[in-house]
């Protein structure tokens, strides 16, 4: 497959960057991290926030080094191709694919029961199958397009985000907060951590467009800085006005507490709290339609290298979209709503990450050393104490995972041998990946 039909336009702006950052996590800022509550009680989960933050703000100014100085669609794939050999691009591509694969599939389930929320007569699965087939429609009308839809949805969810703190918190009390805070001790807190991971997961999506930005030494940094900051703001905010309103027991196992939330300040008959369920759909489908731009990407780089069947790498001749790798990853997500539920989506989602984190962090020591005169347009600050504690913070939260979470924990091992079994049975431990220039 010759270059020209296997590189992205450049059309993306750093607002554009900053909307695919945020939107691709927003959503869980509305679902999934409450299940958090459940384990570990509202302060237990408020340490593990916190604890997690640190690892984010961190891992992020560390990860942004690597994609300003390598800024392909591959992202953690490329990195780690490049730092560890092609083993550890499989290692890197696979729990990428699986973060951002299986996030898709806990957003859909969310915005079914959102939508079962308002309207009892619509079944969950149905909304969730239709959101995907909505959203590859709109990716595959190609990135510019992608990209406005992205801003405009971000921006209404981020709206929406801070309305909905403006409501709750004048019902805040300390003493619903504090009522029965670490029911499991400093146990919980490592159990919640995944859940804590949830109110970030798939920021670094942003480093799957970055061959489709213009200018990225400049413009990703800006785009990754802000989301974060953002993103921080929002998630402490949401998580302790809404853990101060009511007995946090209720609202710790359900896909749609900030509406009941609502619906507990202002009476579940109350007119607003039924516009505020409806268009908290925002949130979710900015998430929805920034991971689907993402792991198209992903799917898109890791077959242009020969590591997936080489028709995931065609381009819609028209619109430069990567329209097999959108649908086929579409596919992948419905099965995937027959398979799982919401909680364990949420789990192998994070843990598919995590493993991505610790293996981007080692390819960022290992590229220190290994290519010192690369070009890096932005390096991480506080070297090497920013990629150090991102990457202890993020084998801690491993351990957590694994410990906390056994049988899915070996589902998704047992993936990653299978995946490396037919990769060295095909011989493509001997190849190196091609480059594409940017």
């Amino acid at each position: 497959m010759s270059e020209q039909h296997t590189v992205l336009k450049k059309v993306i702006k750093p607002v554009h960057l900053w909307a695919i950052g945020v939107g691709l996590v927003i959503s869980g800022e509305y679902f999934g991290w409450n299940y958090g509550w459940g384990v570990a009680g509202t302060v237990g989960f408020l340490i593990a926030t916190l604890i997690i933050t640190l690892l984010y703000i961190t891992f992020i100014f560390s990860f942004t080094e690597l994609t300003t100085s390598i800024p392909q669609a591959g992202g953690p794939f490329t990195y780690s191709h490049r730092a560890l050999g092609p083993l550890g691009g499989l290692i890197a591509g696979y729990a990428t694919a699986v973060e951002f694969l299986l996030a898709t599939p806990a957003i859909a389930f969310a915005l079914g029961n959102y939508l079962h929320f308002l309207h009892p007569a619509l079944p969950v699965l149905g909304c969730g199958i239709g959101f995907y087939v909505l959203l590859t429609g709109v990716n595959l009308l190609g990135i510019k397009e992608s990209a406005l839809f992205s801003l405009v949805i971000t921006l209404l969810a981020v709206f929406e985000l801070l309305i909905y703190m403006g409501i709750v918190a004048p019902s805040f009390k300390v003493s619903n907060f504090m009522h029965n805070p670490m029911p499991a001790g400093w146990f919980g807190v490592f159990a919640a951590l995944p859940f804590a991971i949830w109110l970030y997961v798939c920021i670094e999506g942003i480093a799957m467009v970055a061959e489709e930005v213009k200018d990225p030494s400049k413009n990703i940094p800006k785009g990754y800085i802000s989301g974060i900051l953002t993103l921080m703001i929002l998630a402490i905010g949401v998580m302790v006005f809404t853990g101060g309103i009511t007995d946090w027991q209720q609202l710790s196992a359900i896909d749609y507490p900030l509406p009941e939330a609502i619906g507990i300040v202002l009476g579940k008959q109350s007119g607003v709290a039924k516009i505020f369920a409806g268009i908290g759909l925002f949130g979710l489908i900015a998430s929805f339609n920034g991971i689907i731009l993402s792991y198209s990407r992903q799917l898109f780089a890791l077959a242009r290298s020969g590591y997936l069947p080489s028709f995931l790498a065609a381009l819609s001749p028209k619109r430069q979209a990567p329209h097999w790798s959108l649908i086929v990853g579409g596919l992948l997500g419905i099965i995937a709503l027959y398979l799982g539920k919401t909680d364990q989506l949420v789990i192998l989602s994070v843990l598919g990450a995590v493993v991505m984190y610790i293996l981007s962090m080692i390819s960022l020591f290992i590229l220190r050393k290994k290519e010192p005169e690369l070009e890096r347009p932005f390096k991480a600050p506080l070297y090497p104490w920013f990629p150090a504690i991102a990457l202890i913070l993020s084998v801690v939260s491993l351990i957590a995972i694994i410990y906390y979470n056994v049988w899915l924990s070996i589902l998704f091992f047992a993936g990653m041998a299978i995946a490396l079994v037919i990769f060295v049975a095909m011989g493509r431990h001997k190849v190196g990946a091609v480059v594409y220039t940017t």
